[in-house]
């Protein structure tokens, strides 16, 4: 992990974990989290609850993380800031009230799985409905904003109103059904979802056999998401993009294999298998791939796998870097053959299917896989 100690050595320098540090929290760091709902969290004086960061190597300055617990019949602090924010409840029911300087306060209730992002620069304030503590992940894009200003009186107490994204509307948080298709990616636009774990998902095979993936665009953010599902005795394609994209199990069990593209698609057959990095995960577990490696989801549970993953690539709001592939939006649905950065299941090492079928039968399961005649 030299790579990665001296990527860490560079970020401790940048504002951002200035500014973490100066938070007075602990700072979990690594490729992923076996369950972030364990984090232990202490108290919080900016927020009024408890809470610890997450750095993730695979997060690259890009998108940052924190767990929080609000207490038993308690609230956190209002707060505002110029930051992108998506929030998922981990345990644990509430409401949250968002309002605008001058206007009403909109409130809404949530509960577990439940995901939604106050929209930017709103004052908001989660509330503790029951008697047990609430937990709940927040998602990002703050390295970028204090990295880039490196003023935190400014970030979090900036007066300007962001009408464009929220004018106090009475149904802003009402769950839609607007889908649609856009390029090879289907899409939900709604600004809360009151169970991820619940929640529509439609076809997408073009991850892989039986998947099932829907990327949400919520609260006018250029930070948004998916959530994908797929079959017991299956895996994803493995494919790579940029860095900051934050992955949460949900249901069933497996692994993810990760490792640099520069090892090419075979890495197994081509020696580098002792390069390959294995993380397990279950429900609340926590993974962030890094920037150009080749990552692939395995499910060696008995019921379908579903994850959360929050990250950016916009339908609705583009920005302009891209480091998946020229063709940028969808290549993460294109073979590499096509210019995209998908390894299909014939070009993939022959030793991932090998290991995967080992796996499952230590689980009592078998292989569900459709069969496959590799390449030369």
């Amino acid at each position: 992990m030299d790579l990665f100690g001296e990527m860490m050595k560079s970020l401790q320098r940048t504002a951002y974990h200035q500014w973490m540090k100066s938070e007075g929290l602990p700072v979990v760091e690594g490729l992923g989290v076996e369950d972030v709902r364990k984090i232990e969290m202490v108290p919080w004086r900016r927020t009024g609850g408890k809470g610890a960061f997450i750095h993730l190597y695979g997060s690259e300055g890009v998108t940052g993380m924190y767990v929080a617990e609000i207490p038993a019949g308690g609230a956190l602090n209002p707060e505002r800031h110029l930051y992108e924010e998506v929030i998922f409840i981990l345990e644990g029911n509430g409401a949250t009230e968002v309002w605008q300087e001058g206007q009403k306060n909109k409130m809404f209730e949530w509960g577990k799985w439940s995901l939604f992002s106050p929209p930017l620069n709103s004052w908001h304030r989660l509330i503790n409905g029951g008697r047990e503590p609430v937990k709940f992940l927040a998602v990002t894009n703050a390295p970028l904003i204090l990295d880039l200003y490196r003023n935190v009186d400014f970030v979090f107490n900036s007066p300007f109103v962001f009408a464009e994204r929220f004018a106090g509307e009475e149904k802003y948080f009402n769950v839609t059904n607007k889908r649609y298709r856009s390029g090879m990616m289907n899409v939900w636009e709604t600004n809360f979802i009151p169970d991820v774990g619940s929640a529509d998902v439609e076809a997408g095979e073009e991850k892989g056999s039986g998947v099932k993936l829907t990327q949400f665009e919520i609260s006018k953010n250029s930070l948004v998401g998916h959530i994908s599902q797929w079959p017991a005795g299956r895996y994803h394609k493995a494919h790579y993009h940029g860095p900051g994209a934050i992955l949460v199990g949900q249901q069933s069990q497996g692994y993810v294999l990760l490792w640099p593209k520069d090892l090419g698609t075979r890495p197994y057959q081509s020696g580098y298998g002792d390069k390959v990095a294995k993380l397990e995960w279950r429900e609340g577990g926590l993974y962030c791939p890094p920037g150009g490696w080749f990552h692939q989801h395995f499910n060696i549970g008995s019921e379908p796998a579903r994850h959360l993953a929050i990250r950016f690539g916009g339908r609705m709001h583009p920005i302009g870097f891209h480091t998946c592939s020229k063709r940028q939006d969808d290549g993460v649905f294109i073979p590499i053959k096509q210019g995209g950065t998908l390894i299909e299941y014939e070009e993939e090492d022959p030793e991932i299917r090998r290991s995967f079928e080992v796996a499952l039968r230590k689980t009592g399961m078998r292989s569900t896989m459709p069969a496959v005649t590799y390449a030369p």
